[in-house]
This record gives structure tokens, C-alpha cells and sequence, in this order.
């Protein structure tokens, strides 16, 4: 699978070239705005510096100890939320992408928007015209597997049947509670059109992965790494079409893999898995898609060719 930009693809990975990179479209379906924005532009507005992790964290709670120095309470205010939005936007100009799937957490539409789905709506896509205005804006719904479903549910109320959301996503603590109890929520977002996307499989394992997608009824699972440990798992994936939106710094700098080395995504990809390439939290891991096409192809993971193949693939749906 190849587009016109696939030569220039293939030629700036050889030559390392991560500026020749960034001015080739790819997709970035995997992004937590919060921490999804670009540093030097969030450094410029605010003269606040917000340094990335060298090395590995032991566990979420020690991301979740970073995120409080580095943001915290500073940006826990409205002013401060459209800022990460356009931040992230700005980010993705820089970095050639023309795909964007992001959105709010339910509980910020009352947190940051005044409970007002309108304002939430116009800011992400005043953003995208402002900054990123040749992005294609994905807007998602986000939850909290931490949140009680009647929570949720009551906060769903104000965006059912808007048109505007393209997806939903379950992210947080796999072991929060049962996958069980979300069902209600996706069966409505099945109703309501949407593309349903779950965090599993970055730290349960590959049995949840299954388990999720039939229970969920998933077309997409953001990480899903731990499908590698079962050919049954992968060629369930692979016979119902379920994509993968992976993020291999992210899974190394949490201590998902050993190392980028021996990241599963070419175990995945090379199987007939559909997976994609993302960034997950770009402040926090220093993982913007160019770096992490280039990252793969340095450490031998895939090959450039294979690299593009999924780079043409994020593209395509």
C-alpha cells in the first residue's frame, strides 16, 4: 500500500531525517490533548517550561506525580484547557499530521465549558482552523474507567446526538472496575453513531483484549500490546477487523515493553494485525509521530517499507 508521498516516506527515514518526516501526512489517533501539545509553543505563551521523562516510570502513579509538578493546578482552569487545545493543534502542524482524533473527557465539559456542548465544540474546531486548518479534526468523547457508569451517563446526557463527536474512548486503570458495567454506554454510542475505542491490553492481558471487544463490541483498542501473547487473540483481531492505535515510546517509558527494541508491533503488524502509529502523551514521553516512525525504523523494529504501509494505512479510514 503506497500513496504519492511513500518515496519521500521511505527516503527520509533512511537518511534519519526528521524535518523531511514532518512534512509528510501521517495520522496521530492515539492523543491525550492534555498532554498531547507542543512544548516550545506552550513555553512561548506562558514561559512555563515542562520538561519530559528521561527515564522509566515504575507504575502510573509516578506519571501521575510528573503531571502534578509540571501541570498540576496551573493549568486546571479554563484559560489554561484551550491553551493544551492549541497547543496540541500546534503540535500537529508542525508534525505533518492530517488526521487528529482527540477530544474532552466528559467531566470537562462542566469543569472547563460551563456545561455548555456548544462552547466545548467551537473551541477544538476554532483551534484546528486557527492552527492546524489542513488537520482533520476527530473529535472524541473521553471516560473514565474511575468515574460510577450513573456519572457518566449523566454527563453523556449533553452529547448524545451530536453529530460533531466522531468516536468514544474508555481510558484509566484497567482494573478500575469491570468491563461489564460500561456496556450501557456503548451500546448507546453504537446508537448514536459513533466509532467505539477502548484503552486495553497496555497493562491486562491478552484474554481483556477479547473480552473488551466482544463485551464493548470495539472497532479500535488504543495500545492492545498484550495481544501478542496469544495466536488465538491476534487472529481474533485480525478475522473481526480490529485496529490497534499503538504508541511504542509510551509503552517503553512505562515499562510495557523492555524496550523499543522489542516492541510487539512488528509481531502484531507482520501477524496481519491492523495497527497504527500515535503519540499518546507527547509532553510527558517526547513521542510526536515523526519521532516515532524513526524510532522504529533506527532500532530495527520494522523495516521503512513496512513503517509506511502503516503510516498510508492511519491515513485511510
Amino acid at each position: 500500500m503506497k500513496d504519492r508521498f511513500s518515496n519521500e516516506f521511505i527516503d527520509a527515514l533512511e537518511k534519519e531525517d526528521i524535518k523531511a518526516l514532518r512534512g509528510i501526512p501521517k495520522a496521530d489517533l492515539h492523543n491525550h490533548f492534555a498532554l498531547g501539545g507542543n512544548r516550545e509553543y506552550i513555553r512561548e505563551v506562558t514561559e512555563i517550561e515542562i520538561p519530559y521523562y528521561k527515564g522509566i516510570l515504575k507504575s502510573m502513579d509516578d506519571m501521575h506525580k510528573w503531571n502534578s509538578i509540571y501541570l498540576g493546578e496551573r493549568f486546571n482552569n479554563r484559560e489554561m484547557r484551550k491553551l493544551q487545545i492549541d497547543a496540541t493543534f500546534v503540535q500537529a502542524n508542525l508534525d505533518g499530521i492530517k488526521i487528529l482524533e482527540i477530544g474532552e473527557d466528559v467531566w470537562g465539559l462542566g469543569e472547563f465549558f460551563n456545561n455548555d456542548i456548544e462552547e466545548l465544540i467551537n473551541t477544538f474546531s476554532e483551534s484546528n482552523k486557527r492552527f492546524a486548518p489542513e488537520t482533520e479534526l476527530r473529535l472524541q468523547i473521553g471516560l473514565s474507567r474511575h468515574c460510577s457508569i450513573d456519572y457518566l451517563l449523566d454527563c453523556l446526557e449533553n452529547f448524545w446526538g451530536r453529530k460533531e463527536f466522531y468516536s468514544i474512548d474508555l481510558y484509566g486503570d484497567e482494573l478500575a472496575q469491570p468491563i461489564e458495567n460500561f456496556e450501557p454506554i456503548y451500546i448507546k454510542a453504537k446508537d448514536n453513531g459513533l466509532r467505539l475505542k477502548a484503552h486495553i491490553g497496555e497493562w491486562g492481558n491478552a484474554d481483556d483484549i477479547k473480552k473488551g471487544v466482544e463485551i464493548l463490541g470495539l472497532d479500535e483498542i488504543q495500545h492492545g500490546i498484550s495481544a501478542v501473547e496469544s495466536g488465538k487473540v491476534i487472529q481474533y483481531l485480525i478475522d473481526n477487523k480490529i485496529r490497534l492505535n499503538i504508541t511504542p515510546t509510551s509503552n517503553e517509558k512505562l515499562g510495557r515493553v523492555r524496550s523499543i527494541c522489542e516492541h510487539p508491533i512488528k509481531e502484531l503488524y507482520r501477524a496481519g494485525v491492523d495497527v497504527t502509529i500515535n503519540s499518546d502523551d507527547i509532553l510527558i514521553f517526547d513521542s510526536d509521530v515523526s519521532k516515532e516512525y524513526l524510532r522504529l525504523y533506527k532500532n530495527h523494529v520494522l523495516l521503512a517499507e513496512e513503517l509506511d504501509s502503516i503510516r498510508v494505512n492511519g491515513l485511510s479510514k
